[in-house]
């Protein structure tokens, strides 16, 4: 059983990506010398592939596959790729697939693998007809859990049991996460007592260590502790998830003149418009962050930090998987099924209409109401207890 070949599904977004990651490198904990393989869509490819757990990633072109359906001209070639892709799956000769996506797409690369065992969730938990695709259906609780906790559950299909330890203060805790087997003696890894703890934290290679290094080393202004970093903005598709430009400035000011903090502002493509938009509106002094072309080196900055504010985005999980205290804006995003992982404050107001996913909403209403202060508050209280 420890040499089974793995076929992990979880093609998009970066942040689903990111949140599946734990459950794989609990399923390598337990199998350490398995073999993984993971089909994914281009915003993750980089970052999976510098992950140690690992070992193959397959990329799925999506785009260029739809675009080249599009006209007659180009479909043969783009079915004879699409061919080609699913003989190469199935030369692999996987033992298990695991679909944490649960969709038709992922549910049919899951079935065209041929691997026996096709470990899915249920009708009621997937999408799309995804269950069909699936010989084991692992069923969900009733309540509302968290993306990293579903996860996490989907491995009961291989007879695993994962269980992140909460602190004190409700938040998961990526420093206990203890692996029990269900499977029979004779069928389990060998680790101790059948029960395994280990911290799922983000590898960052050590070029993006130093690369981020050398940045802070040529900085002109001095960083004074803590040092935050504060993500603002969201992906271009997501911008009903942005909290105030104004408000942020605001909440930087304070956090430099009363917690004599440093503010570090990091950004992803396309943002750096709003970020320098925000910083321009500031009266204290603060610090751009550097484009970062790797999701690992943007990690790296997140690591040096002392504490993560930004709102329901891919970046604010990279950070709680960094090990950083986070607090979170949420406005119209599920506060339960978005949660980081590790120490973090929530911030939110209910408004009756929250949580939703209506992206052309103008009102944002569940944004306007979040004041400085109370992100202010969250901050330096996290900070007191991580500090």
């Amino acid at each position: 059983m420890d040499q089974l070949k793995f076929l992990i599904l979880r093609l998009s977004a970066v942040g689903d990506v990111i949140r599946t990651l734990p459950a794989v490198k609990a399923l390598k904990e337990y199998y350490p010398n398995s073999s993984i393989t993971w089909i994914t869509e281009e915003p993750s490819r980089t970052l999976l592939e510098t992950q140690p757990e690992i070992d193959k990633v397959l990329l799925l072109p999506r785009k260029r596959w739809t675009y080249g359906m599009k006209s007659l001209r180009s479909m043969g070639r783009t079915m004879g790729e699409g061919y080609g892709f699913i003989l190469d799956l199935r030369r692999r000769r996987f033992d298990v697939a695991l679909d944490f996506h649960g969709i038709l797409k992922s549910g049919l690369l899951s079935f065209l693998s041929g691997a026996p065992q096709r470990i899915g969730f249920d009708r009621k938990s997937s999408k799309e007809g995804n269950f069909l695709f699936s010989n084991i259906k692992v069923r969900l609780p009733k309540e509302r859990m968290s993306r990293f906790q579903k996860n996490f559950t989907l491995l009961r299909g291989m007879g695993l049991e994962v269980n992140p330890v909460r602190n004190s203060n409700g938040s998961l805790n990526p420093a206990r996460i203890i692996v029990k087997s269900h499977l029979p003696a004779e069928q389990r890894s060998i680790i101790s007592n059948g029960v395994n703890h280990f911290t799922p934290n983000l590898h960052v290679p050590e070029e993006d260590r130093e690369h981020i290094e050398s940045f802070f080393n040529t900085l002109s202004l001095p960083i004074k502790r803590p040092l935050i970093a504060i993500h603002p903005g969201t992906s271009p598709k997501t911008i009903y998830k942005r909290w105030m430009a104004d408000q942020y400035s605001q909440l930087s000011d304070r956090l430099i003149h009363e917690l004599n903090a440093t503010v570090i502002f990091t950004w992803g493509p396309g943002e750096l418009n709003w970020v320098e938009g925000i910083r321009k509106q500031m009266k204290e002094p603060s610090i751009l962050g550097p484009q970062t072309e790797s999701l690992t080196k943007l990690g790296e900055i997140f690591r040096r930090s002392n504490l993560y504010i930004g709102g329901d985005t891919g970046p604010m999980h990279i950070a709680s998987l960094m090990g950083v205290p986070v607090v979170v804006i949420y406005g119209p995003t599920d506060p339960i099924v978005n949660e980081p992982f590790g120490p973090h404050k929530k911030v939110r107001k209910e408004v009756g209409c929250n949580p939703c996913r209506k992206r052309s909403c103008k009102e944002l209403t569940c944004l306007k109401t979040i004041q400085v202060d109370d992100v202010f508050k969250a901050s330096n209280e996290i900070l007191r207890i991580t500090t």
